[in-house]
């Protein structure tokens, strides 16, 4: 009797043991539940943190930003940094994105290769630690997965930018730039053209809030503010309109796009502050509109490829020898003249304002007439050399400028491509989110490079964003370094002409994989 019941109790006890495993199996797979997306469900997690240099003065807050996302045991990660570069140039060391990619895969055991780091291209100044509050911003985006359904859509701007580069009647090309004057007005032909799309991909969870929203343009946010302060410019304002306008905590992440030669309108503008603001707001609130027309829906997908692609490094040692012919040539066209800046400037209103009777009234000029005289006449005359010989030799000096600037950059990259080799490796990553597809390249690629590809594209949503993964310097087009010394996008680049067919061919092998 009590061995029965001895063996009845131990029944139980098992029973109870089993029944407790099972409610705390149940119990774990209900905690790891965003940590395991059932085949075809996307989960998606979003984080931001401030990244700003607090040690100079901060107009406005830049922020690194991570958008984790989720099908299956595939995971993807999407950061955009208000920075100038990931790596090479700003205050973003090159070690920067493999330590980041490190240390997320040990922690959260995602593959480096499935990580994109995208840079604004912000002049704005990046706090020391940038690397750490990047992997912060992973780590916080990968810990609040949610489901999510997917959006894709177009918006259009075009008042926000302009083509910077200058098609000379004389058959060169120049830029819109700081660095140096422009070439006369009289000597302009045309300009480039600009890519009004904005690329987007909508996150949105179930309950019908906006998770976070990814848009992707083309310009240089380099515009700047009133109070010079360091700011994240026209994308950072755009951002903060969007999210300021959807959902408590949803996230807007620019992805910046192919603007290597796509300069914020009136860059050069001498008679207003400059304020990236503005425009900024012009640009979200165009996203927004574009927003309001996406329908998310669950049939989304994800997934993610990442190649590496060897592309010729340039040799310019011939260009870089002419150039300096031509600086030469231009020094000894020089002209002597008896003018300096305080005077030709008096003279030239004169001149311009009083062309038949500059020196004196008229009175003066039809007396001498009159009496036989030509003193006023030969001194215009005089004047009008001096002012000619001045004027050509003031716009000769701009040109040398320009000359010096480009070939300083030429110089950079040609000493040291001849010490790496022929060919560069540059890592190119591609993404599909539902209908959302984009490729990426680690240079500043000129805006017909993405009109290349979106245009031979079979996906209607397809877009190019450069700057990420790394900084190449500029990524211009064959064409357009046939220029070389005459623009910074094809002086400031490390690329032999024959990269753009290289990657436009790569580009659309990647974009056909994606389906």
């Amino acid at each position: 009797m009590n061995h029965f019941f001895s063996h009845a109790h131990a029944k139980q006890s098992q029973n109870a043991i089993r029944i407790s495993c099972a409610m705390l199996l149940v119990a774990l797979i209900s905690l790891m539940s965003p940590l395991i997306a059932a085949a075809g469900e996307l989960l998606a997690g979003a984080a931001k943190v401030d990244i700003s240099n607090r040690n100079v003065p901060v107009n406005d807050p830049l922020y690194v930003k991570a958008l984790v996302i989720k099908e299956g045991h595939t995971t993807a990660i999407i950061v955009t940094v208000d920075a100038v570069a990931i790596g090479e140039i700003g205050s973003i060391t090159n070690e920067y994105l493999g330590n980041v990619r490190a240390q997320i895969e040990k922690d959260l055991q995602i593959k480096p290769k499935n990580i994109m780091v995208n840079a604004s291209h912000c002049h704005g100044s990046v706090c020391k630690d940038v690397e750490q509050r990047t992997i912060q911003a992973i780590k916080a985006a990968a810990k609040n997965l949610v489901p999510v359904n997917v959006g894709v859509g177009t918006g259009h701007e075009d008042r926000v930018m302009e083509n910077r580069r200058l098609f000379l009647k004389n058959g060169k090309e120049a830029d819109v730039r700081h660095a140096y004057s422009l070439p006369p007005d009289e000597e302009v032909a045309k300009i480039g053209p600009i890519d009004p799309e904005i690329g987007i991909l909508k996150l949105e969870k179930k309950n019908g809030e906006t998770l976070a929203v990814v848009y992707n343009f083309a310009v240089h946010p380099i515009q700047g503010v009133p109070s010079k302060g360091s700011t994240a410019d026209m994308s950072g304002f755009a951002s903060q309109v969007i999210e300021d306008n959807l959902s408590d905590g949803a996230i807007a992440l620019f992805v910046q796009g192919c603007g290597g030669d796509i300069n914020p309108a009136q860059y050069k503008d001498v008679d207003n502050p400059r304020d990236a603001e503005t425009l900024g707001n012009l640009l979200g609130l165009s996203t927004l509109k574009a927003l309001k027309k996406i329908k998310c829906t669950d049939a989304g997908s994800l997934k993610v490829m990442n190649e590496t692609l060897a592309v010729p490094r340039s040799n310019n040692e011939t260009r870089i020898a002419s150039l300096k012919v031509e600086q030469e040539k231009l020094l000894n066209s020089l002209q002597g003249t008896s003018l300096n800046l305080k005077t030709f400037l008096p003279l030239i209103v004169k001149y311009k304002l009083y062309e038949d009777y500059p020196s004196y009234y008229s009175h003066r000029y039809l007396l001498e007439q009159k009496l036989g005289r030509d003193g006023l006449q030969k001194l215009d005359a005089e004047n009008r050399a001096n002012m000619e010989r001045y004027i050509n030799n003031v716009y000769r000096m701009e040109q040398m400028t320009r000359n010096k600037a480009n070939l300083r950059l030429m110089t950079k990259h040609q000493t040291r491509n001849q010490a790496a080799g022929k060919t560069l490796d540059v890592e190119v990553f591609g993404i599909k989110v539902g209908d959302f597809r984009m490729i990426t390249f680690p240079a500043e690629l000129t805006v017909n490079i993405g009109l290349n590809i979106k245009k031979k594209s079979p996906f209607e949503n397809t877009f190019v964003a450069g700057y990420t993964n790394g900084y190449n310097y500029y990524a211009p087009t064959a064409d357009q370094l046939k220029n070389v010394g005459g623009a910074q996008e094809d002086s400031d680049c490390m690329l032999a002409p024959e990269w753009q067919a290289i990657f436009e061919t790569k580009a659309q092998e990647m974009i056909k994989a994606l389906k």
